[in-house]
């Protein structure tokens, strides 16, 4: 009787194997003639060879699988098992809507019309400029896009960027390292990734380079190939640190803004770098600039409402 030892990676195996183990059992029992014992991480399969090589072969596909949705059922255990060995039998869960599969299978799409039209901007130009209010979906958006585009091998990483001008000054009152003090401002960007990226494999991308989450300040005398970039709260850059990151654009790269113009927290008589690139760049072919409105919020009913209520205000002044 042969031995075959396979192992799971950057895949968590209680959500691999199921609710009480109800995924492996099924395997099990579509296949009777091998002795399956699953032990953490690792698989041990006894029987013969050729019973052992289709083994593996459906082994892997159902990892794939997992990968690609984040989630094993049933349905796609089944489908998987009694498949032709082709990847048809995801066919039925892939959306021209959907952006990413993301934790325990939650489908992330583009849920208004001009969130739509940024995913359509980013799929024909480099670079694009999402410009809106609080809650319509900028940051979510964009960083879904970066992972679909990940997971799609279009690039090698994604690099998540946004200036700490809260921290100005009073950086040294926050405790611990650098990472420590910068890690607040960068939280949004952070949840964006863990709705869509398992925990495992997150930790993993991000100790490996693969997703990096950095200031600013991280972003000078680099260049950025083969990456899918995600400048967020573009709005309280200066002049120079926009120049120097739209500078940064390297090789089969992707660059994404977003900002809102209407909540800078710059000093006083401080230009911000967002408004005044959307002057100078409008007319640049290749960039494309994306508004959205209230229209397009997807927070809490209220939020819709504090944003009119402010820009009433606001057209009085």
């Amino acid at each position: 009787m042969n031995e075959l030892i396979l192992e799971l990676t950057d895949i968590n195996p209680r959500d691999f194997f199921g609710d009480r183990n109800a995924n492996i059992d099924l395997i099990k029992k579509s296949y009777p003639q091998l002795k399956i014992v699953a032990r953490g991480s690792k698989i041990k399969v006894y029987g013969d060879p050729s019973s052992l090589e289709d083994f593996e072969k459906r082994f892997q596909m159902l990892t794939e699988h997992f990968s690609r949705y984040n989630k094993l059922d049933e349905n796609g255990i089944e489908r998987i098992l009694s498949s032709n060995g082709k990847e048809d039998y995801a066919s039925s869960e892939t959306s021209s809507n959907v952006l990413v599969h993301g934790v325990n299978g939650r489908l992330v799409k583009a849920q208004t019309v001009n969130q739509r039209r940024l995913v359509d901007a980013m799929g024909k130009n480099d670079m694009v400029f999402a410009i809106g209010p609080a809650g319509t979906g900028k940051t979510y958006t964009g960083v879904a896009l970066a992972v679909r585009a990940l997971k799609n091998k279009e690039v090698k990483r994604i690099i998540l960027t946004r200036p700490a001008v809260e921290a100005g000054e009073n950086l040294g009152f926050l405790p611990g390292d650098l990472k420590e003090k910068l890690d607040p401002y960068m939280q949004p960007l952070y949840d964006a990734l863990r709705d869509m990226i398992p925990a495992e494999r997150l930790v993993k991308y991000i100790e490996d380079g693969t997703i990096q989450i950095a200031p600013m300040a991280f972003m000078r005398g680099r260049t950025l190939d083969h990456a899918f970039v995600i400048l967020d709260e573009a709005q309280n850059t200066t002049h120079a640190q926009m120049k120097m990151f739209l500078t940064r654009m390297g090789k089969n790269a992707k660059f994404l803004l977003t900002g809102d113009p209407g909540q800078i927290d710059l000093p006083r008589r401080v230009i911000s770098g967002l408004k005044e690139a959307l002057l100078i760049l409008k007319n640049v072919r290749g960039i494309q600039i994306i508004h959205l409105d209230d229209k397009d919020v997807i927070r809490h009913k209220l939020v819709k409402k504090v944003i009119d209520a402010y820009k009433t205000i606001e057209h009085q002044n």
